[in-house]
């Protein structure tokens, strides 16, 4: 795994079986996007066996079998798809195509566990709550910032315990970095991954709903740009947007494609939760110029302040408990209304986006 790539960024964490060998065979299609990697880790140590994957470029499938030896390359999605031992599909393909690949996937009978955006259009959405309602399936969405990250876990675990009492403002800054020398085609055109907010925002809104405690949230602004790849004219390199929750809870975040080649990792992911007794800072990836490993947390409260270390110590649940949910029809590891409202809420953050003209200035 390469700390500075953040498209090939492949958590790995605690092995944590929920099942047995055999119960939960999954398949992979759409090998487009890194996280497919991070997504199959986390299924796999929470006890889901990978058994096949089928993408139509051969390198990335070599790629792929290399990484997770004994699985079958399948010769078709269709050979996938059919296959009535596979229980559930996860995918990362081009993210205007994800959505497609979802209804196909409840058509054959089996769940969906998707890469984030799960969505670049409302419309997909609704396509998808109607699949729903005819099939009785799980349509799982890897918001990874929060789901694969232990630090951003215990923060949620805090603040279900009541450590900084009631949430009433959330700050997210999620920069990334760029690499465009190794990104396909499809990365640099809103057509296909949809716009700024829509693809990396949608981590932001999703925790936002999350640490708050809240179903929904209105947009109140929201802006993007392109400061500095002029040569991608569809592409943009910039976007905040600031909502209020249905509970009263206010958010900010920013995220940009600006991480500095001297940074050691991909991106220098903060939240900062305030509380009406406290807050929490997180430094999900890296703590600056004193510390390379991430999964660092600060606490302030009442009782004092308090720092933790949380790689390898609080395990990523999500897994196990999409797991159990898509075998039992529960929702204990994310409701489907929340997934989906995140889904919303950044696509309708970035159609709502102005945009700024940012021209080229010159210091004279």
């Amino acid at each position: 795994m390469d700390k500075r790539d953040g498209m090939n960024y492949a958590p790995k964490g605690k092995v944590n079986h929920v099942v047995g060998k055999g119960e939960f065979p999954f398949a992979a299609i759409g090998l487009d996007h890194g996280h497919i990697y991070g997504m199959c880790n986390g299924l796999i140590e929470a006890g889901g066996e990978l058994v096949s994957v089928y993408d139509p470029d051969p390198e990335k499938v070599k790629r792929f079998c290399n990484t997770y030896p004994n699985i079958i390359a399948a010769v078709s999605e269709e050979e996938i798809l059919q296959d009535p031992s596979i229980k559930l599909v996860a995918g990362a393909s081009i993210p205007s195509n994800r959505c497609a690949l979802g209804l196909r996937v409840l058509d054959a009978g089996k769940h969906y566990f998707v890469d984030k955006p799960g969505f670049t259009k409302l419309e997909q959405i609704e396509k998808a709550k109607q699949k729903l309602s005819e099939t009785g399936l799980k349509w799982g969405i890897y918001y990874s910032e929060r789901l694969h990250v232990e630090s951003a876990v215990f923060a949620g675990q805090l603040i279900e315990q009541g450590a900084i009492g009631r949430v009433v403002q959330v700050i997210g800054m999620g920069p990334h970095r760029a690499n465009p020398g190794n990104r396909p085609d499809w990365f640099f055109d809103t057509d296909y991954y949809g716009g700024i907010l829509c693809d990396i925002g949608s981590h932001q809104v999703e925790q936002f709903l999350h640490y708050a405690g809240a179903k929904d949230a209105k947009v109140l602004h929201s802006k993007v740009a392109n400061y500095n790849f002029k040569q991608y004219p569809k592409f943009e390199d910039f976007g905040d947007a600031t909502l209020v929750a249905d509970n009263g809870a206010t958010f900010y975040f920013r995220v940009d494609w600006f991480t500095p080649d001297g940074l050691g990792t991909w991106g220098d992911g903060r939240v900062f939760i305030l509380g009406t007794d406290g807050y929490i800072e997180i430094r999900k990836y890296i703590d600056v110029a004193r510390e390379p490993h991430g999964d660092q947390l600060y606490l302030v409260n009442h009782q004092g302040e308090k720092h933790y270390q949380l790689s390898g110590q609080v395990g990523c649940p999500y897994f196990g408990e999409f797991i159990l949910d898509c075998l039992y029809g529960t929702e204990n590891a994310m409701t489907q209304e929340h997934a989906f409202k995140a889904a919303s809420l950044c696509i309708e953050a970035q159609e709502k986006a102005i945009r700024i003209e940012a021209a080229d200035r010159s210091v004279v």
